[in-house]
């Protein structure tokens, strides 16, 4: 990524939030590199050099601020950057694709070689694929020191560090300073903990928690106006808005497993698209005459996304043909029904979502759904790999779902937006997009959506918020629940 020095200069000098987490600057005469919004004094034009991540940054010898925390700025552009393959990749990373496997093994999964994929890295991101690794390790490790007090054995083990002398090397060598000097007072002692997790304002945080409110299923999930909160196997997690452009995130685990607070935090940055660019996307759809005047009114609309695939995708078979309102009341008898009783339980959250091995063999007729949709819904369950293991394109992504049962075009394209985070997904068939854009063939509403890519689902959202009516069984017969 080319970073115009000027320009971030001038943006580091104006500390204006909207900059924050699209580079870092770095004082070369202090060793340290901070967000645009530190509240330090701004240094010289001739002390500082920019860069588009903090891994680039740790790599040319500086050390992150203490101040600002650059640790705690949601991610960069470059990290969604201009390359297919370098996103993509990133994007693996995030998920940890180098906990256990190469760079080289990372590469085969994005269709390119090693030494190409370090090549992109080197052009787009300043560093390297490792050095981006361990980077996100550290600076995972770094908020759980200041959220928990927790042994540093197990806080080496959640953030995915092989061993705690490897944990002790990374973090000496990211912040200079060991484990026990970068730990606060005052960390969580007890069985929940609470995590910040950075945005880029604006965030339209009630039109999404809107969305996901009218889709809450009984038992498993809770949502009013300022908190998201349900239940996951290892106990049940809440999120709610913080200070500072960030949610917090508080789990309250009965149990945990290696690596799972990781996963939960990258689940939860997904399902709230938390490293969206809101301006980098407007920038891109305001100038349309059909989305521009919803992308004015709504700068900081976001893509709801989902917990799991493999729950996403069998509500959306819930919802074929009937309301949203009553696939949600089928999506509360099924886990009524089949849902294990949650280990942490509390008023309103009491089961979790069942496995697919669950499901794959359930009388799920019980419930009131026809033979067909049960049917449909055990073959998912059956072929629960699908969702679990997905190619790297889009297309790819979506020719893979539609091989489920129940699966059709639209929903296939639903689910990549909702459970899988692909920013162009493009329900083109569904009826109330074709309404809003005043076309009335699938076929014609793809080619016109080719002027919002590579953001047409940001387009969708802002069609559906703008159209007044309720959301209508689309051409493969799903309604978006």
């Amino acid at each position: 990524m080319v970073l115009d020095g000027d320009t971030c200069y001038r943006a580091a000098q104006s500390r204006d939030p909207r900059f924050d987490g699209r580079f870092f600057t770095a004082v070369k005469t202090t060793g340290i590199y901070c967000r645009p919004i530190c509240p330090a004094r701004t240094p010289l034009r001739k002390n500082v050099r920019f860069f588009a991540c903090a891994a680039a940054a740790e790599e040319a010898g500086f050390r992150p601020c203490r101040r600002c925390r650059p640790d705690a700025a949601p991610g960069t552009p470059a990290w969604i950057g201009p390359s297919a393959i370098v996103s993509r990749a990133v994007r693996l990373i995030e998920r940890g694709a180098l906990d256990e496997a190469s760079v080289d093994e990372l590469a085969g999964r994005v269709g390119v070689g090693g030494r190409q994929l370090r090549r992109l890295f080197a052009e787009h991101l300043g560093t390297s694929p490792l050095l981006v690794g361990r980077s996100r390790r550290a600076h995972f490790a770094r908020s759980l020191l200041d959220a928990t007090t927790w042994p540093m054995t197990q806080v080496a083990q959640e953030a995915g560090f092989r061993s705690l002398r490897r944990f002790n090397e990374v973090m000496l060598a990211v912040f200079q300073r060991t484990p026990s000097e970068l730990r606060r007072r005052g960390g969580a002692d007890g069985p929940a903990i609470t995590l910040r997790l950075a945005y880029r304002p604006p965030y339209d945080w009630p039109a999404l928690i809107a969305f996901l409110g009218a889709r809450a299923i009984p038992g498993l999930e809770v949502v009013d106006a300022s908190a998201y909160r349900r239940t996951v196997e290892s106990g049940r997690i809440e999120v709610r808005p913080d200070e500072g452009n960030a949610l917090a995130l508080t789990l309250t685990p009965f149990r945990r497993e290696r690596g799972e607070v990781l996963e939960i935090v990258g689940r939860i940055r997904r399902m709230f698209d938390l490293d969206a660019d809101p301006l980098q996307i407007a920038a891109a759809l305001a100038g349309d005459p059909l989305l521009g005047p919803s992308v004015r009114a709504r700068p900081g609309l976001r893509v709801p996304g989902a917990w799991d695939p493999f729950e996403t995708c069998v509500r959306a078979i819930l919802g074929q043909q009937v309301s949203v309102r009553a696939a949600t009341t089928f999506a509360g008898r099924l886990v009524e029904a089949f849902g294990v009783p949650s280990p942490a339980p509390v008023e309103g959250l009491t089961r979790v979502f069942p496995k697919p091995e669950l499901l794959a063999s359930a009388a799920l007729e019980k419930i009131g759904l026809t033979r067909s949709r049960a049917e449909s819904i055990r073959c998912v369950a059956r072929s629960a790999q699908v969702l679990r293991e997905r190619p790297e394109s889009l297309e790819g992504l979506v020719d893979r779902l539609r091989t489920l049962p129940g699966v059709g075009p639209w929903t296939a394209h639903y689910l990549a937006m909702r459970a899988f985070g692909e920013v162009d997904a493009f329900p083109s068939g569904d009826l109330v997009l074709r309404k809003a854009a005043r076309e009335q063939l699938p076929a014609s509403l793809e080619q016109r959506s080719t002027a919002w890519r590579p953001w047409r689902a940001y387009a969708a959202m802002h069609l559906w918020s703008s159209c007044s009516l309720p959301l209508e069984p689309s051409h493969d017969r799903a309604v978006a629940i």
